[in-house]
């Protein structure tokens, strides 16, 4: 028998990372245990977020953002740039450089907080044991708690096989060499809107085929169909209600079949994307006898502290129930960390953020209206649209809104939604005024720097009661 330790996190991503290092500050002896091999075949830390996810497509969305901006809006700033041409060799470089320093800053957090690093797939076994194999050798270690945080893994759909450099999941998605010409994307969820705006902005005709007949139905819908007409009008083809029902490979083609409101259809591409979701990691996770239930989805049953059906024994992230977000998964290492070094901590799961890194972005937190009104609440609402803001016109940044939701009896923020630049930074303003139970009127009473782009959460709050300074009210004030 190896090592035992106070706590064993299997997975080194944005939870298992961040769970093994508060861990360790709290004076627990702990390890880490992570298989992912990068492009040079070392173990590297940051699950699919650093190494295929959050940061690498972050990167080429920052980087082809810029391209459209040097192309079509400095001249009206001023600049003049004369032709500009994109190095995507170039651009997919960078990106890599940025991953591998980020993926080796965890190998150093490790070592300056103590944590023990082990390379191999873990697996849990009875009695708390944790088996760690790689290259055919197995060890076992003892742990008085375990936290499981292997991720997840894309979805992958029976119509459309992968195919090497053709048919492609995210993944493959952040390595292309060149910019296809006919581009496909199954999915107009976060992802697929993501990497085909990614794609778009570099001179691809980007089809998106979305088998539902709504357009991002979790948020709220006047947002939604505003974030639908910009993408659209930047040049995004998202056909809704597009069931795909098969695909072919012809002359290094991509012929996709797919069934609408009118019959069967086909469509050709270059390369085709694969973005239908995400599913829990679970592979080859959990020995015979470990005990650890999954619920009908195929999830690791946890309560809302994130303990399992086995005392001791942890799991947080993608492979729990909840939004697949590496910030959850973080905030769920932090909590369960702390429970483990015996100190109270929760997690407030109704004040979660989620953001699409198009441009405009896209952010909310909490309900949307649709959703308040079918749980019976009656809202009040108020929206202000960044055309009205000066800040946005300096930022050439003009299209998109911000809109503040609460309930109409108490005035308390029931949620928030932000269609426009930088709306990833200020949806943090929803976030903190519902963690804290704050009403619009809170918002509304906060002195906001001028000129900013946050300013249209101050006038969205305001306008729920008819207040909004810089446009037209429907109430006066009394």
């Amino acid at each position: 028998m190896a090592d035992k330790f106070d706590l064993i996190v299997i997975g080194a991503g944005p939870g298992g990372y961040v769970a093994a290092i508060r861990a360790a500050q709290l004076g627990l002896k702990t390890a880490c245990v992570e298989k992912w091999i990068d492009k040079e075949g070392k173990t590297v830390h940051g699950g699919t977020c650093l190494n295929v996810g959050c940061i690498p497509s972050k990167a080429l969305l920052e980087a082809s953002h810029k391209f459209i901006e040097a192309q079509h809006d400095f001249d009206d700033m001023g600049i003049q740039a004369g032709d500009v041409t994109m190095d995507v060799k170039k651009m997919m470089a960078r990106k890599d450089k940025i991953v591998k320093n980020l993926t080796g800053g965890i190998a150093g957090l490790f070592k300056a907080n103590g944590v023990t690093a082990l390379e191999g797939a873990g697996k849990v076994l009875s009695s708390k044991q944790v088996e760690v194999s790689k290259d055919g050798e197995k060890v076992v270690y003892e742990a008085d708690n375990i936290v499981i945080a292997s991720g997840s893994v894309p979805v992958d759909i029976p119509p459309t096989p992968l195919t090497e450099g053709l048919i492609v999941d995210s993944t493959g998605a952040l390595e292309f060499d060149e910019t296809p010409k006919r581009l496909g994307v199954i999915g107009a969820g976060v992802i697929g809107l993501e990497l085909g705006s990614v794609w778009n902005r570099l001179g691809s005709e980007v089809t998106v085929l979305e088998a539902m007949d709504s357009f991002l139905p979790m948020v709220d819908q006047a947002v939604a169909k505003e974030t639908q007409k910009l993408l659209k009008k930047q040049g995004l083809d998202i056909k809704l209600g597009a069931r795909v029902t098969g695909s072919d490979i012809k002359d290094n083609e991509v012929v996709v079949k797919y069934a609408d409101s009118e019959g069967d259809k086909e469509i050709t591409f270059d390369k085709l994307i694969v973005c239908v979701g995400r599913r829990p990691y679970t592979q080859g996770l959990l020995g015979d006898d470990a005990g650890v239930k999954l619920d009908e989805r195929g999830f690791i049953f946890v309560d809302d502290q994130c303990r399992t059906s086995v005392p001791g024994v942890y799991a947080i992230g993608d492979v729990v129930r909840g939004p697949m977000l590496a910030h959850k998964a973080s905030e769920e290492g932090i909590m369960v960390a702390d429970i483990v070094a015996g100190h109270k901590a929760e997690m407030n799961y109704d004040a979660i953020p989620s953001v699409i890194y198009t441009f405009p972005e896209v952010a909310w937190v909490g309900m949307n209206e649709q959703e308040a009104k079918a749980a019976g609440i009656e809202v009040k609402s108020g929206s202000f649209p960044f055309a009205a803001s000066g800040r946005a016109m300096a930022n050439n940044a003009t299209e998109g809104m911000a809109k503040v939701i609460t309930d109409a009896e108490t005035d308390r923020v029931l949620g928030m939604h932000i269609v426009g630049q930088h709306a990833g930074e200020m949806i943090a303003q929803g976030v903190i005024a519902m963690e804290f139970g704050s009403s619009a009127e809170d918002l509304a009473l906060t002195c906001y720097a001028h000129p900013t782009m946050s300013e249209a959460v101050h006038e969205a709050a305001l306008a729920v009661d008819g207040h909004a300074i810089h446009m037209a009210n429907r109430k006066k004030r009394k």
